[in-house]
């Protein structure tokens, strides 16, 4: 049990130094092999900010644990909007951009209602998983193309400052694309081993750890990366980057561990975890409208959504046993 909790710890220590790093790399290769700002950050920056999450889930899958897989990519996407959002509302209150409003979230409540709709049956399997990933590959191109007709648009504009190729040489920036790839397979790896024990001797559910310890860890990188944000007052990428995140959580990560093994979808999910995801979801939608539309969830409504993702992890661990 020892070694158990250590090595989930330094698992996610790994993952969310790693992930950071990979993100690095990876969209500052990306601007040198000529890429355009707009698509490192449609690609990229959200494989990248998700690739926790995917690679724990495909290891999780591969070890017969598909159950933990899908246990992340839940509790992920409500730790991101309550922990995530909720945290660095409280720090700076997050403007909300027009675009957003019309485009993004709509799509994350769509992509949401259709993961819902495929595990009513009570499974995942290979074909809805198949369905899941072709809709991340039709978002991703029609983001793309959608993005290019509209060259004010104010995400593209953050991410060609953050991806800015001139703080990495070419060298290094290969050098971490690759560390931060092989160390998130490896923390991946190692996370998984961890909290698979500790589900075990506790009694728990893979699910149970997947929707907490998993999810929270594999959020640590988007927590850090918002905080840091909102300390320079540059905060209104978050909620890009979390909407964006959350619709790689749902087709992607949880389309990959289902195509790898058939996923069973236990009563509590259908009644307690997507009704969490789905209540998460529409909050944000909410406050990010605002009363007149004006775009702006402050600290009130940060403090709301952090209340929401405190009480859920509570439920989740009194209702382990």
């Amino acid at each position: 049990m020892t070694l158990a909790i250590i090595a989930t710890i330094g698992g996610l220590g790994v993952l969310a130094w790693s992930a950071d790093k990979f993100v690095l790399g990876a969209s500052n290769v990306a601007r040198y092999l000529g890429m355009a700002p707009l698509l490192i950050g449609m690609l990229v920056i959200g494989f990248g900010t998700s690739a926790p999450e995917m690679v724990v889930s495909t290891f999780a899958a591969l070890d017969g644990s598909p159950e933990l897989a899908l246990g992340n990519a839940l509790g992920s996407n409500i730790a991101n909007i309550g922990l995530v959002l909720g945290v660095t509302a409280i720090l700076l209150p997050i403007l909300v951009h027009r675009g957003i409003l019309r485009k993004e979230l709509p799509v994350l409540l769509a992509a949401t209602g259709v993961a819902w709709l495929l595990m009513l049956d009570g499974s995942i399997s290979t074909a809805d998983a198949a369905v899941l990933l072709l809709l991340l590959v039709v978002l991703v191109a029609w983001s793309v193309v959608s993005a290019r007709s509209h060259s004010e648009d104010h995400l593209a504009q953050e991410v060609a400052i953050e991806t800015d190729p001139g703080k990495l040489s070419k060298r290094a920036a290969w050098i971490w694309l690759a560390v931060g790839f092989i160390l998130l397979l490896v923390g991946s790896r190692i996370l998984v081993w961890g909290a698979v024990e500790i589900a075990q001797s506790l009694g728990w559910s893979d699910l149970v750890i997947g929707l907490t310890v998993v999810a929270i860890g594999t959020s640590a990188p988007e927590l850090a990366a918002s905080i840091a944000a909102a300390r320079k007052g540059e905060n209104e990428l978050a909620l890009g980057n979390i909407i964006g995140s959350n619709l790689f959580n749902t087709l992607g990560v949880i389309g990959i561990a289902g195509v790898i093994a058939p996923i069973t979808v236990d009563s509590e999910i259908l009644t307690r975890d997507l009704p969490a995801v789905a209540i998460m979801t529409l909050l944000l939608v909410a406050f990010a409208w605002g009363r007149k539309g004006r775009g702006r969830i402050n600290r009130i409504e940060g403090s709301i959504l952090l209340v929401c993702w405190l009480s859920y992890t509570v439920l989740v661990l009194v209702t382990a046993g």
